[in-house]
Formats: C-alpha cells, structure tokens, sequence
C-alpha cells in the first residue's frame, strides 16, 4: 500500500469526545480515493460508487498526524477499485481500514464510461522517451 496523503489532526476535526471525527476522516478517504482514480484513469469525471463496511481500529488526537493509503484492488471496465489504510504516524496505529472502494470513470452525460485500463501508471510510465 502506498500512503499518499498526510493530515495534521487540529481542533475543527475532532468529536465531542475530543478524539478525530469519523465523518471528517471519510472525507479525507473519500477525496484521496478520487483524486488516485481521477490521476490513474485519466478522467476528471470520476466519482465513488461504493464502500463497503468501515472499520474503525483506533482514533487520534488534536495535533496527531495521520497518513492515508490507497492501493488498486482491481481495473474494472469503467470503474477502479481501490483498498485503504488510515494510520496514525505518532502512535503507529491502523485507525481505520476500508476493504473496497469503488469509483466509476464518467462521460459528459453522468453515464459510465469505459476507461481501458488495466494496470496502476505511473508518471514515469506516461512519459515518452525521444
């Protein structure tokens, strides 16, 4: 899994309990999650279809950092589908993880759109040799 993405827990993201809100951890997931099959499919229009059950494993504090892993479970014909890890980098903890995320490629009417991807690119992988 490659951990992409890192956030610094501040006071606007925690509970009443003081510990980080779970709806604002999902955002962040949710974003991540696009923003990775936005990059790998090539296409602006891509949008979460589905994630499946959540797993809360711990929490973090006001001023924890945590970081968000994303890795490609599989190419589908219009959609990608993603696994992810949350992990807190101070106490070195698994604070959530997601077993499948799905996200859909779309064409300009909101309807899938096939992307013929079959493997995780990456820059290099785009850039062409002269």
């Amino acid at each position: 899994m490659r951990f992409h993405t890192r956030k610094w827990i501040k006071p606007e993201d925690l509970n009443p309990n003081g510990t980080l809100f779970g709806g604002r951890l999902l955002e962040w997931i949710d974003e991540e999650a696009a923003l990775y099959a936005i990059i790998q499919l090539e296409n602006p229009r891509t949008v979460t279809k589905y994630m499946s059950e959540i797993n809360f494993k711990s929490s973090a504090q006001k001023g924890d950092i945590v970081e968000i892993g994303i890795e490609v479970i599989t190419f589908g014909k219009s959609s990608l589908t993603l696994g992810c890890e949350v992990r807190n980098k101070m106490t070195r903890e698994t604070i959530i993880t997601i077993d499948t995320i799905v996200m859909v490629s779309l064409d300009e009417d909101g309807k899938p759109k096939p992307h013929g991807k079959t493997k995780v690119e990456y820059v290099s992988d785009r850039i062409k040799d002269d």
